[in-house]
C-alpha cells in the first residue's frame, strides 16, 4: 500500500508533467485553456499534437484530430 508521502509525491510529479506539457503545447500556439485541457489528459498524444502543428494544422484541429476514442 502506497504511503502519504508516496501518493503526495505522485500526485506533485503529474502536476509537474501536466504543466510541462501545458508550457509546451502553449508555445507550439494552443490557447492555454485547451493546452491545459489536454496536457491534463495522458490520451493526448503530445508529439502527435506537436507533429501536426508544425505541418500546418490549427490546434483546435489538431485536438480533435487527436482526441483519444472513447
Amino acid at each position: 500500500m502506497a504511503s502519504d508521502t508516496q501518493t503526495a509525491r505522485a500526485q506533485g510529479e503529474d502536476e509537474a508533467v501536466a504543466a510541462w506539457r501545458a508550457a509546451r503545447l502553449e508555445a507550439a500556439g494552443f490557447d492555454p485553456a485547451l493546452a491545459g485541457r489536454l496536457a491534463r489528459d495522458r490520451g493526448f498524444d503530445l508529439h502527435a499534437l506537436l507533429e501536426l502543428i508544425d505541418r500546418g494544422c490549427p490546434p483546435a484541429l489538431a485536438a480533435r484530430i487527436v482526441r483519444p476514442l472513447e
